[in-house]
């Protein structure tokens, strides 16, 4: 039984863990299972902290597996998103830095990133691992851990706000835009977007959508203009997704779609629509 109820205390951590790492919750759900047929076989004797062993065998595991998954992201059809989850699924967020490395403007930021770039941020920031251990983790010196956490942190800090709005304004932002976008209210949306906003429209070739990020206030108005025009929003729903407020929407009744955002300057400098079903899995309806 102590084989059984080790590993089942570190699952959600290990879950989180291989989220962070791989963007999909099928994807790490898999890791995870991995990871425990090894465990299941492993002398327990020669495992002094099982904590530990199992986040370098679930972190190996992951970056092996994201290594594999660049390739396929790559020809992916349309912008690749992040699997949106509910944040009760990420695993702990007892810190800030747990939140933020779940939060999904975070995930898609890492894709950036080389897959060891990624493992020493994700292993240094959210998990707070000392630079040696996470070196024997990704294979490289302590030295080379560090400077490849300070690369990472200088990447994903450009072009975002220090201080991140609390849950209250995030969730007033996004339903200000939601109401302004099926209406079609270019003027309230003016105000709302950032001059520099970025929409991103996840179909994977299964829903037809935007096949490259929108980039500008103005083409991503007239994106949202011609939506609102074509399509009808038949119902929505606030969800706490990736530790931030999402709205789950239906359109035209059949059509299914999550949006997130990224704020910066108090105004929305993201937007992230996924309609590829697949993705929506992990996303539930209360």
């Amino acid at each position: 039984m102590p084989v059984v109820e080790d590993f089942e205390e570190c699952r959600p951590m290990l879950l989180g863990l291989a989220y962070r790492l791989l963007g999909s919750m099928w994807d790490a759900e898999d890791v995870v299972q991995e990871a425990w047929l090894r465990w299941e076989g492993t002398d327990r004797g020669a495992v002094r902290e099982p904590r530990a062993f199992l986040v370098t065998v679930v972190s190996r595991l992951a970056l092996d597996q994201l290594r594999s998954a660049r390739v396929k992201r790559e020809a992916y059809t349309g912008p690749w998103l992040p699997e949106p989850v509910m944040t009760s699924e990420a695993g702990p967020l007892d810190t800030a830095e747990l939140r933020d490395t779940v939060s999904y403007a975070t995930l898609y930021m890492m894709e950036r990133l080389s897959p060891p770039e990624r493992a020493v941020f994700v292993l240094r920031e959210a998990f707070e691992l000392p630079y040696d251990e996470i070196a024997e983790i990704v294979g490289s010196s302590a030295a080379n851990a560090r400077q490849m956490h300070h690369r990472a942190s200088v990447r994903l800090a450009q072009g975002r706000d220090r201080f991140r709005p609390s849950t209250e304004e995030h969730a007033k932002l996004l339903v200000s835009f939601m109401r302004a976008a099926q209406r079609g209210d270019l003027a309230a949306l003016t105000e709302l977007l950032h001059e520099d906003v970025v929409s991103y429209n996840d179909g994977g070739g299964r829903v037809r959508a935007a096949l490259r990020p929108i980039i500008g206030r103005e083409k991503v108005l007239r994106l949202l203009e011609g939506l609102a025009e074509r399509y009808r929003v038949t119902d929505s729903q606030m969800l706490d997704v990736n530790g931030t407020p999402a709205v789950f929407t239906r359109v035209d009744e059949v059509l299914r779609q999550l949006v997130l955002i990224d704020v910066r300057d108090g105004r929305i400098s993201g937007i992230y629509a996924v309609l590829n079903p697949d993705k929506l899995a992990h996303v539930s309806r209360g």
